[in-house]
């Protein structure tokens, strides 16, 4: 087989991937930005092109949409910083308690751990809602009965409670991913790195600042940017525990989109606040790798 002909073959193994690419994320994201520029709606189609007024009308007026999107990425940050810390911190201890485990219990507790990755989101919100809910809810109950309270947590109905509800629910749902991701870095350590820093007197933490972490830290910095990025697309939880409520406190930004959209009849503005939200999330993707690029600089 000469040059030409793998070169050929080549190609038409990536053309599937190309074709997919193109058909459903090119094509909506060209479309999406030509809708955010244009007065758009689910009935009547194009209305005609607007220029920024779109994103004047979300960023510097006081409309109803400027509110709304300024709530919802309200609401979308207070649910990163709730989540990500819990999420990245807890995942990393749960994989470095399995790596000490013996062998035969590796694999037992690593798909006990990642079995609630496996449920859909609707499953986990009925299974919250059923232990967390203010009257009647399995953890109330389960605390008077104990004495540990005398009335009722209101977990679903108050904040700042509804955010303690969907961060244990998130942490529980997903925290198996991650889990696993650091449990595949940590077996990539040199054992005998261990074994020589034992020789040396060196203790667990001295192990994690000078092995673990340097070892692991590629994966740290990736699981650290994909839980935010996906916390900030976070929907499901939201909907179906809380509906938003109480009021609008824990409807996220995409909730305010789809309503925009959908209640509103505006794909305008609606593609407009994805936009702005797109453009926010690579801020944060850009300024992280920013910060850990200068961490390691001044390591160097």
């Amino acid at each position: 087989m000469n040059g030409k002909n793998k070169k050929v073959i080549a190609v038409l193994f990536i053309l599937p991937f190309i074709g997919f690419f193109v058909c459903f994320w090119l094509i909506p994201f060209v479309y999406g930005i030509i809708m955010s520029v244009s007065k758009y709606s689910l009935i009547t189609g194009n209305g005609g092109f607007v220029g920024l007024k779109n994103f004047i009308q979300i960023l510097h007026s006081k409309s109803m949409y400027s509110k709304a999107f300024w709530t919802g990425l309200k609401n979308t940050v207070i649910f990163v910083l709730l989540t990500t810390p819990c999420l990245v911190v807890g995942s990393l201890a749960l994989a470095l308690l399995l790596d000490r485990l013996p062998d035969r219990l590796k694999g037992i507790f690593r798909t006990i751990y990642f079995a609630s990755y496996a449920v859909s989101v609707t499953a986990v919100a009925a299974i919250f809602v059923w232990m967390m809910k203010g009257n009647g809810g399995y953890l109330n109950n389960l605390m008077l009965n104990l004495g540990i309270i005398k009335k009722a947590v209101p977990w679903m109905e108050q904040t700042p409670f509804v955010w303690v509800s969907l961060t244990v629910a998130t942490v529980w749902w997903t925290i198996g991913y991650d889990m696993m991701l650091f449990v595949n870095a940590l077996n990539e350590i040199d054992p005998q790195l261990y074994e020589a820093s034992s020789i040396d007197g060196a203790n667990f933490f001295h192990q994690f600042r000078y092995i673990i972490m340097p070892g692991i830290k590629n994966v740290f910095f990736f699981v650290l940017m994909t839980t935010i990025i996906a916390s900030f697309n976070v929907y499901g939880q939201p909907r179906l525990m809380t509906k938003g409520g109480p009021g609008d406190s824990t409807k996220p930004l995409i909730m305010m989109i789809t309503s925009t959209i959908m209640d509103r009849n505006d794909l305008g503005i609606g593609s407009a606040m994805t936009i702005l939200m797109g453009i926010v999330i690579v801020l944060c993707s850009v300024g992280q790798y920013y910060l850990t690029r200068e961490k390691e600089e001044l390591r160097k």
